[in-house]
């Protein structure tokens, strides 16, 4: 028979009820206050009840999954799953994701709203159609888009982007000769291409796939080898942070067939880094290689913002391929060049989003050998990113900084940066204090 979780019993007796003032919590309190969190942070419905609750007491389980640890951990306001009495099985990684809540800002019936157009419009895509236009507006909004992108809420941008797709296609039901209507699918396409890059920044990678299938067909329309490159290179993206690694080498791979400007910095860099996490050690080492000969001047005209690769950026993509291989000496090498290079920038050239992201590969590197004050030297920028800017990808690096900061439960300043960067996922806007808890609701989904 397995151990009783006395943990897990003596942290839900010490917590008042919510029911009845100078009473503890009872195991139907604790699941019930469990599930509204996570309706609150997830928006999913979760099934946990008091026998379930029992069970783990009793020792019957003894690694619940990911979302219950997450739940029972801030409801009964410790750090760590061990404070609990939970023990992983053998075999599980040490750096396991926390669960994260959506960070689509409000947007999430927009961003799907969006890609189902996109899917709509697919067909139309495929077709040939011709339309009367003067393209160079719709050309001039789309490298707006891109250039403000890096230092403006996407909620504006990301509904400018989608009237660019639908003024081009509505352009394109007309008549117009043969390269007036390339240059229309070529508009259409990088709007798109924006759409699916935002798509994945709000939490919503497959939602971006969806969006990336009407780009390609608009390229091919257009037949622009640049806008293949980038479309592949969302589409590399997007299946990264699905952790599809396979099928984002796939699609970094077969970008390079067509990139020519700073594309093909982006996807040679791209690929070290899905080969790594793919666990295939030398032909990463390859490409990482390979990609550190790419020059890192663009030879075509770019749009910008999230559709070009710097120098700096190249770097922090180096970095996380180091990262991913292991070698945390050489992540901090990369790291370092990256975060310098980008705070040499202008501030209207500079890109804040990768930026926040490199810095925080500073910190997994600095934790990973053992440099806890050098983790929260690096980490320290981001936690000033205001709400508007915290994406799915950079919430998602920061819970894993935080999970490495386990083995320093002891330490107050290991305690005070994990809870700093709960705060940042959880409650940012909220400092100091938890949000109230309230009951799952019938959503119009559901009804």
């Amino acid at each position: 028979m397995p151990a009783a979780n006395d943990l897990l019993r003596s942290a839900r007796e010490r917590t008042p009820s919510r029911r009845a003032p100078g009473e503890r919590m009872s195991r139907v309190e604790l699941a019930d206050a469990v599930c509204a969190w996570l309706w609150d942070t997830t928006e999913v419905r979760y099934e946990l009840d008091g026998h379930y609750i029992a069970k783990m007491e009793r020792g019957a389980v003894r690694w619940p999954g990911a979302a219950y640890r997450s739940g029972l951990r801030y409801i009964l306001n410790v750090a760590s799953d061990n404070e609990l009495g939970f023990m992983p099985p053998p075999g599980t990684p040490p750096t396991e994701l926390e669960l994260e809540p959506p960070s689509t800002l409000g947007l999430d019936e927009e961003v799907g709203r969006a890609g189902d157009e996109s899917i709509a419009l697919l067909t139309f895509a495929e077709e040939s159609n011709v339309g009367e236009l003067t393209v160079e507006q719709l050309h001039a909004d789309i490298e707006r888009i891109s250039q403000l992108y890096l230092h403006t809420p996407t909620k504006p941008l990301f509904e400018r982007s989608r009237a660019v797709r639908d003024r081009a296609f509505v352009l394109l039901a007309g008549r117009q000769s043969p390269k007036q209507s390339r240059d229309l699918y070529a508009a259409a396409g990088w709007a798109i291409t924006l759409l699916a890059w935002m798509s994945v920044d709000l939490g919503r990678p497959e939602v971006a796939e969806s969006h990336a299938r009407t780009a390609w067909a608009c390229a091919e329309a257009a037949d622009h080898n640049e806008l293949r490159g980038w479309i592949r290179a969302t589409q590399h993206t997007a299946a990264l942070w699905q952790d599809e690694f396979d099928r984002a080498a796939d699609h970094a791979e077969d970008g390079l067939r067509y990139a020519a400007g700073s594309s093909r910095l982006f996807l040679s860099s791209a690929l070290a880094v899905d080969l790594a996490r793919s666990g295939r050690i030398s032909e990463a080492r390859d490409a990482l290689a390979a990609a550190q000969e790419v020059p890192s001047m663009p030879s075509i005209p770019e749009l910008g913002g999230p559709l070009l690769c710097t120098s700096e950026r190249a770097e922090g993509l180096w970095a996380h391929a180091q990262l991913a291989l292991g070698d945390a000496h050489e992540t901090l090498v990369h790291a370092d060049r990256s975060v310098a290079g980008f705070e040499s920038r202008p501030h209207s050239l500079r890109n804040p989003g990768s930026e926040r992201m490199v810095r925080l590969q500073q910190g997994i590197a600095q934790l990973t050998l053992g440099e806890l004050d050098g983790a929260i030297a690096a980490v320290e920028p981001v936690f000033d990113t205001a709400l508007e800017y915290r994406v799915r990808p950079l919430v998602h690096r920061m819970g894993e900084v935080a999970a490495l900061t386990a083995p320093y439960t002891r330490v107050a300043r290991a305690r005070q940066l994990r809870e700093r960067i709960r705060d940042f996922i959880y409650r940012p806007d909220l400092p100091g204090r938890r949000p109230a808890y309230r009951p799952p609701s019938l959503t119009a989904k559901e009804s």
